[in-house]
């Protein structure tokens, strides 16, 4: 832990325009700040699509700091390929989305979530237009797709990349905004509250005033203060041995706010998607589902199909249904994989539909006009997470959540494909719409600077093995124990197992200066800790969550959402 400070290397971020990746182009974004304080009106930690989205909003009403881990614009919704859901055909009907919603979600959906979320369907694309990004179109309207759970087609997108044009687009304009300042590599540790600084006083509530974070590429703490924090950090995918989530899915806004002493929600719904490509050499690459969507057949090994075995819809059944298929099929069979075919749609439609998909799997030898695509279920989306209201806000005044890391009430016990872009969209303008109102209402001063962090005389921790192996096996039991599908035994077991592992890391944390996977470590044993702990507490099968033990959905006692207590979090 680091007190001293100086002056870091200019920082560069790779940045694309409307239809290039990223990683595309180099531009010279901000220089790492010269001073261990920095202030601003608003701080957004995390750049995904929400993040992004909300600083371009915040923006208009004074100065914003945004921070990103890595660089600037990886994210989970970078590598988002489906789409975006949204009522935009004449022929299509709000309540229809409303509905396929809750019925993926399984009775566990807020209906006014549902509703706020859909609603603003159109009115999100239209601002996307509106910033540049550029949809696929079918002659003259927009190319519309659809995906396992929705009765339509609803699902808007740029060929098979929609995540990378959009944050593409996004991390432009932010880029080139004067009033944002955007930071990368830096690893949020923990917020700054009034409480922590022993600022208390009867009936009045506690507060966030910014975060302290680690800059990777010094090992230098910096603090970060604002009038108002937003944490859109993304997804816990890493915390699973196998996942379609980058590196960055490491659960750190969850685990922050948590220690901050928000609630934490419905962390049992873990969604595993069905189809992540299965070769040695792909890391993290899914095959969208927008492939069932157009068609494609799940086989097993000898070429049989067998999802309408398991659900009258077949491919197009919800995610969820179809994860537990192949992994029963897989546990039946002994093989290690399944296969998706779209073969019959011949090689013109294939290339032009998918041609991200179609690219990656050519590099690895599988030709998917020709032969089936090997796939595997892998974590995918948490859809549980900070707990917030309609306006993103959390139990923490001043702090606000939104994306993956909160839970809004939109997804219930498993979301319904390609939801997830539209949430990010609908609540970041949700929380602008609060801010703007309390900036302008209250012009809260800023505190005298808040305090540095302070290094405790910890040393260099010398045995970086122990971290590794850690979180090696953190992610192994969470596979194995609390994956797919559970049984009472094996979360008992895995329980025992995290309790023992975050006392050595909590040894590790207070004895070493933080490094990155140190605070990753820290991040996902306390996030796998509220996966097991909710998983346990939900004594019924539902959505994502199944277990052997309690095989039957009980809407009598558990049609209600998982909130854990702060006290033994």
């Amino acid at each position: 832990m680091v007190a001293v400070y100086q002056r870091g290397p200019i920082m560069t971020s790779r940045i694309g325009g409307i239809n290039q990746r990223p990683e595309d182009h180099t531009i010279v974004i901000v220089k790492s700040p010269d001073k261990r304080l920095m202030s601003s009106d608003f701080l957004i930690i995390g750049g995904g699509l929400a993040g992004l989205d909300l600083a371009l909003r915040l923006a208009e009403h004074g100065e914003v700091i945004v921070l990103t881990k890595t660089l600037a614009g990886e994210s989970n919704s970078l590598h988002a390929q489906g789409g975006i859901a949204a009522v935009l055909d004449p022929k299509d009907r709000l309540d229809a989305h409303v509905e396929d919603t809750l019925t993926a979600g399984v009775g566990l959906c807020h209906e006014d979530a549902v509703r706020l979320v859909v609603e603003n369907g159109a009115r999100s694309i239209e601002r996307l237009i509106d910033l540049g990004v550029r949809f696929t179109r079918d002659g003259e309207r927009y190319h519309l797709t659809r995906e396992g759970g929705h009765s339509a087609r609803r699902v808007i997108h740029t060929a098979d990349a929609t995540g990378s044009v959009v944050i593409g687009t996004l991390l432009t304009k932010v880029a080139h905004h004067p009033r944002i300042r955007l930071y990368e590599h830096k690893v949020a540790i923990d917020l700054v509250t009034t409480h922590k600084l022993g600022v208390m006083a009867p009936g009045v509530a506690n507060r966030c005033l910014g975060c302290h974070a680690l800059d990777i590429t010094t090992g230098l703490v910096h603090t970060f203060q604002a009038r108002f924090t937003t944490l859109a950090t993304g997804g816990a995918g890493k915390v699973y041995l196998y996942t379609s989530n980058p590196d960055t899915a490491t659960g750190d806004g969850i685990a922050i706010a948590s220690r901050a002493g928000c609630r934490i929600a419905n962390m049992e719904f873990i969604q595993f998607h069905p189809t992540c490509l299965f070769h040695p050499q792909a890391k993290s690459f899914l095959i969208s589902e927008a492939v069932r969507g157009e068609g494609g057949v799940l086989l097993l090994k000898n070429g049989q199909p067998f999802m309408k075995r398991h659900h009258e819809k077949g491919e197009l059944a919800p995610r969820d249904i179809v994860a537990r298929a192949i992994d029963t099929e897989l546990k039946r069979t002994g093989d290690d994989c399944v296969f998706l075919d779209i073969t019959f749609k011949g090689e013109a439609f294939i290339r032009e539909h998918f041609p991200t998909i179609y690219d990656k799997c050519l590099g690895l030898g599988i030709d998917m006009t020709k032969e089936p695509i090997p796939v595997v279920p892998a974590a995918h989306y948490t859809c549980g997470g900070i707990h917030t209201d309609a306006h993103a806000r959390t139990d923490l005044d001043g702090l606000y959540a939104v994306g993956e890391t909160a839970h809004t009430g939109l997804h219930g016990a498993n979301r319904l494909a390609s939801n997830s872009l539209l949430e990010c969209l609908v609540y970041a303008g949700r929380a602008h719409e609060d801010m703007r109102r309390r900036i302008h209402d209250e012009r809260e001063p800023l505190r005298p600077n808040l305090p540095l962090w302070d290094t405790f005389d910890a040393g260099t921790c010398e045995e970086e093995v122990l971290i590794a192996h850690n979180w090696d096996e953190i992610r192994r039991f969470m596979w194995n124990y609390v994956g797919i599908v559970r049984s009472d035994q094996r979360l008992a077991r895995a329980r025992r197992r995290i309790q023992l592992l975050q006392r050595e890391i909590d040894e590790y944390y207070w004895n070493c200066r933080v490094s990155q996977n140190l605070l990753e470590l820290r991040n996902i044993a306390l996030v796998a800790s509220l996966i097991i702990r909710s998983a346990i507490h939900r004594k019924e099968s539902r959505g994502l969550h199944n277990t052997t033990n309690h095989t039957q959905r009980d809407d009598q006692h558990w049609r209600r959402d998982t909130v854990l207590p702060i006290t033994d979090a």
